[in-house]
């Protein structure tokens, strides 16, 4: 009664006054740059004028390289606005998006000035948000977006009235290929990330049918946890969280010393199928700490940051009536599913009961949090629904409560509104 009492008091927020256009950040290098810095790539060849002939895009190769995929040796003209003149520049809301070249031809495809990969149609109509998945390695990143991305498409985009499709045909073919289908059709896990296998972010849009509501693209780089403890590593993807809109922080229950040893003595015989060392979820945080943290404004984050305990269906061989952790009744334990707004009353319940785990396993992981993340929310899922034996999955796939930490993010990010259950 309460809550409600103060819902209908409480001052509503003033309406944010849309800016002529947004900064844009490449969804593949992560650069930063502003709508009139975009350049062009030519829709046509000639072999009677240099400018316009087929020619190695070096930059392009040079991204391409990073992610260790062969060079393109011809590809049409890279054209700079700046070279064209003023009457031919075509904007739409106050945004650069097309240009007639020299000889007349139209061109829409616009390139990231940085590593001249073509940008997705809305780029600096509305905001640039990436969500960064980080974490120490094994603690579950790439089962939990091969799972969070299956839940977007199959439920979570039809419960808000939207639709989440990949930003292409080629990344569509990569997911299926190398994670939908061996999780979710063969029953398979997949391979944990190597660090020397650096692999193309995955990109998708989450597009509302309310054509008001700008589209939200949805950047996934499945960075290999051990790189997380490495500053030379990290350094690499550093533009990727630092330009992040969003964090999710995974954390798997066997880094914390505390869980893990109750655990291996449960699991007995099968404590072979696990790793012999893991990094301290607090050595994540130090690493973000040095890699841009430290940089930031009184040394700490904005972001917000959806602290999630992974593997959250392991925490069953801990639950007792009376238990120190976790109880048979918990939240962690009972799937929810979210539609057309967040439920406050179910996050506040599960915030509420993972903080407080948290403060109990790992209270130096929690301080470390809350010096250098403002703005952070606790969360548990299970990306499978049960723990595979042996790298299979027996029975269906059935995850919990795996999509609620981005649907959060959508809330902080003012894409969609939070409500109390009924």
């Amino acid at each position: 009664m309460l809550d409600f009492l103060k819902d209908i008091f409480k001052k509503k927020a003033p309406v944010k006054e849309k800016p002529p256009f947004y900064p844009i950040v490449c969804p593949y290098c992560f650069s930063k740059f502003q709508p009139d810095e975009v350049v062009f790539r030519a829709t046509h060849h000639r072999d009677d004028d240099q400018d316009y002939a087929l020619q190695e895009d070096e930059l392009l190769n040079r991204y391409r390289e990073k992610f260790n995929l062969s060079p393109i040796d011809e590809i049409e003209a890279v054209i700079y606005p700046a070279h064209i003149p003023d009457e031919n520049l075509i904007y739409s809301e106050n945004v650069l998006v097309a240009l007639t070249d020299n000889h007349g031809m139209l061109t829409r495809k616009r390139l990231c000035p940085h590593c001249h990969n073509e940008l997705p149609l809305p780029s600096g109509k509305v905001p640039s948000n990436i969500i960064s998945i980080v974490g120490a390695s094994a603690s579950g990143k790439s089962v939990y977006m091969a799972s969070l991305i299956h839940t977007l498409q199959q439920t979570t985009a039809s419960n808000f009235s939207a639709a989440c499709m990949p930003l292409n045909a080629e990344i569509s073919r990569r997911f299926r290929q190398n994670y939908e289908e061996p999780i979710f059709e063969r029953g398979m896990m997949i391979s944990t990330t190597l660090r020397d296998v650096v692999q193309e972010p995955f990109i998708f849009q989450f597009r509302f049918k309310d054509e008001t509501i700008p589209p939200l693209t949805l950047v996934f780089f499945d960075v290999a946890g051990e790189g997380m403890v490495d500053d030379a590593y990290l350094d690499i993807y550093a533009s990727h969280i630092k330009n992040s809109a969003g964090i999710l922080f995974m954390v798997d229950p066997m880094q914390i010393k505390t869980i893990r040893d109750r655990l291996l003595v449960r699991f007995g015989d099968r404590q072979e199928e696990f790793p012999s060392q893991y990094d301290e979820p607090r050595e994540i945080v130090i690493s973000l700490f040095q890699n841009f943290i430290g940089h930031e404004e009184k040394s700490a984050t904005d972001i917000p940051t959806a602290v999630v305990i992974t593997k959250s269906d392991m925490l069953q061989h801990l639950k007792e009536e009376d238990g120190e952790y976790i109880r048979p009744n918990s939240n962690v334990f009972k799937n929810v599913v979210h539609q057309r707004s967040l439920d406050l009353d179910e996050f506040n319940n599960i915030n509420g009961e993972v903080t407080r785990f948290i403060e109990k396993v790992d209270r130096p992981f929690k301080d470390a949090l809350d010096v250098y993340f403002r703005d952070t929310a606790y969360f548990a899922v299970s990306a499978l629904g049960a723990n595979p034996v042996n790298k299979q999955i027996t029975g269906v796939v059935n995850p919990i409560r795996v999509d609620e930490p981005l649907i959060w993010l959508l809330y902080k990010l003012q894409y969609i509104e939070g409500s109390r259950s009924k």
